[in-house]
């Protein structure tokens, strides 16, 4: 079965040529032309994916992200003209998965989205049957088969790069990471020295399992190194 995806954009020309060169990739795709019946089709249908506009009427591209990011971590990928480092934050920081600035390649898009959903996936089939297991971190419970998160009880709700980093340190206790080694496991992609997307993801992430994100009791930082999960 092909993977299903949403785009939501209002300039018809960039989403026929989008939806076209999918389709031609073997993906089914749905389209809407504002923020409103994104969120309609959203709600309707499940999507592998969403790509998703900035600037739209009705309701723009960081409101509809909000509503999508409190209901579901479908990996959401922003496609915008908006190519500042300050809107690649935001867009980040508000639970975006990846973000590509206008001009884009066609060939670029489809990689992004392959990379997007492959790291969504790959909790499923036999990764899933060697990892069924719950690991207790102080008040977190982080189960890796079924690809949740419980802090005092609460599920708490991570976006697939979120509970990959997250990932990543519950199986290597104390070791510590380099940005450069996280993003290269993550992203599974070269870095050039983006700590930019790092740090939003890492400030994300204390901030829904940490008590109090300022003095993080789980994901230490070692100034001038990198990141490292420490457990007594």
């Amino acid at each position: 079965m092909s993977n299903k995806i949403l785009i939501v954009e209002d300039d018809l020309s960039i989403s026929e040529m989008v939806e076209n060169y999918l389709t031609k990739e073997g993906f089914s795709v749905e389209t809407a032309f504002d923020g409103e019946q994104g969120i309609n089709k959203f709600l309707k249908e499940e999507f592998d994916l969403i790509i998703l506009d900035l600037m739209m009427p009705k309701l723009d591209g960081m409101e509809t992200l909000k509503i999508i990011r409190e209901k579901s971590s479908v990996p959401i990928l922003i496609m915008s003209a908006k190519d500042t480092d300050v809107d690649k934050a935001i867009g980040l920081g508000f639970g975006a998965d990846d973000y590509i600035t206008k001009p884009f390649s066609m060939i670029e898009i489809s990689a992004r989205i392959k990379a997007a959903i492959r790291r969504a996936t790959q909790y499923s089939s036999s990764d899933k049957k060697q990892e069924s297991q719950i690991i207790k971190i102080g008040d977190l419970n982080i189960d890796l088969e079924n690809f949740l998160v419980n802090k005092g009880g609460e599920i708490i709700q991570l976006t697939s790069k979120e509970f990959d980093i997250l990932k990543l340190f519950v199986k290597n206790p104390n070791r510590v990471f380099t940005k450069a080694q996280i993003y290269n496991l993550i992203w599974q992609e070269e870095y050039y020295g983006d700590e930019n997307v790092i740090n939003v993801h890492m400030r994300r992430l204390r901030e829904k399992i940490e008590a109090d994100p300022s003095k993080p009791q789980h994901i230490k930082t070692l100034w001038g190194i990198g990141y490292k999960l420490e457990v007594k």
